[in-house]
């Protein structure tokens, strides 16, 4: 019998030699990630197409004289400046709160005396002890230990504590995971016990130094969109950029008008260079966070929204994420009968339990760290409360710690009117059979019970009592004369709603695939609980480890449960998935799930049980760890997808007959159709349509019916793209014939430039109501709110007024009055433009065809 430890004998480093070795080891701590000045990551950001193109535009605007518009675009630079800035620095966090986590407070022996230093103080050889709550501040092997049991579900993802056993003389630290190691690993945590280790590993060489560094080797990729939005930029800027000297050159050297060869060059750039792109992305993602943290889902790195709605694979890891990484107690099983807690009434207890529970908790700490320890008494308090089986006022007299050859505790008590001691005993059910003296065909059926409660994916404790009335009690457990009471099985419960989040996974063609670091037999329960489907194809740890990469993705079209996993074989697995063509979420909340939160495309980390390092290195944070919540952000992500492509759809169709009316005059020597204060105009309703208008429109009925967009595919594709420039050029086609019939008709310059200029506004507001949505007509959609809809189309028919018919504005636009019949005409221009779309949405409706 044990119950403390002998730490006079131990007298670690001296003082003298902790400081040699810090000053060639280094302090116990990460290194710190090298970071961009603030300077040098403006310069990266500014130098971006996007944003040279808002300079460029805000310069032309000032050109013009419009200082206010060239505010408002250079205004724009520094907001979305200032947002990139912002979001660089944080993802910069990771390694320091990685960092923070590695270098704990310590009690070390130096000298032959315990003394408390900073965690970054401790060096290799240092003899460290070992209490309950403490963080274990470096990797160690142990000398020895009493009752000890440590939380390592931060590196290895097991979800219950670890017992650990003295070292034998071997120091070589191995990996950790699984019960019986005689090594503490650095960040994990003390339950239960105490002990002394010894230091074999400080700061970047621990386990979790390593996942600090491949963390920091891990690159965060552009997003596709922006990827996509950048090259189409570029390209618009080059051919704007040609056909804007294009007209010059032409005008000046046909009507030998240079100066207004510039004033049409200058219309013809400002039609086509697309200002919108980057304040589209910028507004959609922007509000799409906030539309997000709507459902507790909050945003860290903006562009991973529209990644999150094209997820393909989503990798969640178990513990803390699909279950609630709180043990249980979810089996009792007392003469051969079992009782199930789960789905009974607080009362409903039958009597035949009581005893198991009780001694369970008498073997049990009174005010419990351990978690399944803290099961066991919320058990007994929930379904004993009101018996004689809770003994608050007994005195504890000693206990008798689980050692490597019994993995069995013992606790010896006396109640204040007894006169015997009574004995509680629990562990492995092997050692409590043991205790008991059972054996042949009695143990062989006990035993028959343990393995039905560990098919389930649970873990077994074993209970038995004894009395004792002789005055000094035996030197150990085995002197008792032990009565078996019963097993207990505990399982780490799976959260609310996980299950119906899979089917509704599943349902938007989105694959989930599990990664833990659990026993095969507890990852094929919990998948078989959730509805994961190919729970029988379990790859483990081991065999992960054997497999080449070409192995490895084969395995991944059809295995979906990854057992006994360590942190560089999750990262394995993402990269593989991602090597396949997959768009990979992962989800997770430890430190060792930081680094595939990194690499994978887009990283969901817990909020309330996550750490610090996994929240830095992941793109999106769950508040409420709740896993239902993913799948509400992935259909936000859908939606915030597919208005994206709405609104670029139009900013194509609506350039297409600005641009036109800007190049047509000169090739045909026409008078000017449009002038820059037109533009300038277009663009009032152009960027809040665009940004605004499509960004709050609502999700399509079965958008969560449809395959997830796959890697590659392209935001504007060759159907997108088609069906965008036709609309663009029946626009074109209806501006064109109203401007020449005016010209032809007798009417001047200042009146077909006038009808051309009415008839554009109308299609522009055609443009928007139609693309609303390219499966619903105009009339379905208009039931549908949005409120921003009404304000730009009510604001641009008021403009439209002001300019036609209030005189300096139309002095300013160069206009003549129109009448009511010319308005008709215009108006009726405008819907002819996109009837046909209309039209072709009526008849791929009732041939169950989509347009794109």
């Amino acid at each position: 019998m044990h119950k403390y430890l002998d730490i006079e004998s131990v007298s670690g480093l001296s003082r003298a030699e902790a400081r040699e070795r810090f000053a060639s080891d280094g302090p116990n701590e990460l290194p710190s990630a090298r970071r961009r000045g603030v300077l040098r990551a403006a310069f990266d950001v500014f130098r971006e197409p996007m944003f040279l193109l808002l300079v460029a535009c805000g310069a032309i605007y000032f050109v013009l004289g419009d200082r206010r518009e060239a505010f408002m675009l250079l205004g724009f630079v520094i907001v979305i400046m200032g947002i990139t800035l912002y979001q660089e620095q944080k993802t910069e966090h990771a390694l320091e709160a990685l960092k923070d986590l590695s270098s704990p407070r310590a009690l070390v022996i130096r000298d032959g005396q315990q003394t408390r230093i900073a965690g970054r103080e401790v060096v290799k050889g240092d003899m460290i002890l070992l209490f309950e709550g403490d963080r274990v501040p470096a990797d160690a092997a142990l000398v020895s230990c009493i009752n000890l049991s440590i939380d390592e579900s931060l590196l290895t993802g097991e979800s219950a504590p670890v017992k650990k056993f003295p070292c034998e003389g071997d120091y070589r630290i191995g990996r950790p995971g699984g019960d019986g190691l005689t090594f503490v690993y650095s960040g994990t945590l003390v339950v239960q016990g105490q002990g002394i280790a010894r230091v074999e590993e400080t700061g970047a060489r621990t386990e979790l130094g390593k996942i600090g560094k491949a963390l920091s080797s891990i690159e965060t990729e552009q997003t596709f969109v922006q990827k996509e939005t950048k090259k189409l930029v570029g390209t618009i800027a080059v051919v704007g950029t040609a056909l804007c000297a294009l007209v010059v050159v032409l005008y000046g050297f046909s009507r030998h008008d240079w100066l207004h060869g510039f004033l049409a060059g200058i219309t013809l750039a400002m039609a086509t260079l697309p200002e919108e792109f980057p304040v589209v992305l910028t507004v959609f993602f922007a509000l799409g966070a906030w539309r997000i943290s709507k459902n507790n889902v909050l945003t860290r790195r903006v562009p991973a929204i529209e990644t999150l709605g094209s997820t393909t694979v989503l990798c969640v890891d178990k513990t803390g994420t699909l279950t609630l990484n709180k043990m249980s107690v979810s089996y009792v099983f007392s003469n051969g009968r079992y009782y199930t807690l789960l789905g009974h009434k607080p009362g409903d207890f039958p009597e035949v339990f009581h005893q198991t529970v009780e001694f369970a908790m008498l073997a049990s700490q009174k005010d419990p760290f351990d978690p399944m320890e803290r099961a066991i008494k919320e058990l007994g308090n929930s379904k004993l409360c009101d018996t004689e089986h809770i003994h608050d006022n007994w005195a504890l007299i000693t206990e008798y710690p689980l050692d490597a050859r019994l993995l069995a505790m013992s606790r010896v008590w006396k109640s204040p009117d007894g006169r015997d001691y009574i004995i509680a005993s629990k562990g492995a059910p092997e050692a409590v059979l043991d205790l008991c003296h059972i054996e042949g065909a009695r143990a062989a059926e006990l035993l028959e019970h343990v393995k039905t409660l560990a098919a389930r994916g649970l873990r077994v404790l074993g209970v038995a009592k004894a009395s004792f009335t002789a005055t000094d009690l035996p030197g150990g457990q085995h002197d008792f004369v032990f009565e078996f009471l019963g097993f207990l099985g505990l399982e780490d419960p799976v959260r609310p709603g996980v299950k119906e989040a899979i089917a509704e996974c599943r349902k938007a063609g989105i694959r989930v695939i599990m990664i833990t670091g659990d026993h095969p037999v507890t990852a094929q329960n919990i998948a078989r609980s959730i509805g994961l489907r190919s729970y029988d194809d379990i790859i483990t740890g081991g065999e992960l480890e054997k497999m080449s990469g070409a192995e490895l993705r084969e395995r991944l079209k059809h295995s979906n449960i990854f057992a006994r996993a360590v942190p560089e074989q999750k990262l394995k697995i993402i990269r593989a998935l991602k090597e396949n063509g997959e768009i990979v979420a992962m989800t997770g909340d430890g430190v060792n799930d930081a680094p595939a939160l990194k690499a994978a495309d887009i990283g969901i980390a817990m909020g309330n049980r996550g750490t610090d390092v996994a929240r830095e290195a992941s793109a999106l944070v769950l508040v409420d760890d709740d896993f239902t919540s993913i799948v509400r952000a992935v259909k936000m992500g859908r939606r915030i997808f597919e208005n994206l492509k709405k609104a670029m759809s139009y900013i194509f169709a609506v350039h297409v007959p600005i641009a036109g009316m800007s190049l047509l005059p000169v090739l045909f020597k026409w008078p000017l159709a449009l002038l820059p204060v037109h533009i300038v105009f277009l663009e009032l309703i152009i960027d809040p349509a665009c940004s605004v208008v499509f960004e709050a429109e609502p999700a399509e009925p079965g958008l969560m019916e449809r395959p997830p967009r796959k890697r590659g595919a392209p935001l504007f594709g060759k159907k997108t793209v088609f069906y965008s420039l036709v609309q663009g050029f029946g626009v074109l086609a209806i501006v064109c014939a109203v401007f020449i019939a005016a010209l032809n008709g007798g009417g001047g310059e200042l009146e077909a430039r006038t009808m051309a200029f009415a008839t554009l506004i109308f299609a522009n507001l055609g443009l928007i109501l139609t693309n609303r949505s390219w499966s619903s007509t105009i009339i379905s959609t208009l039931r549908s709110k949005n409120t921003a809809l009404w304000a730009v189309l009510s604001g641009a028919v008021i403009f439209l007024g002001l300019v036609l018919y209030l005189p300096p504005l139309r002095e300013l636009f160069h206009f003549e009055v129109l009448h009511f019949a010319d308005l008709v005409i215009c108006a009726c221009g405008g819907a002819v433009s996109i009837a046909w779309f209309e039209i072709l949405k009526v008849v791929n409706k009732k041939r169950n065809v989509s347009i794109a």
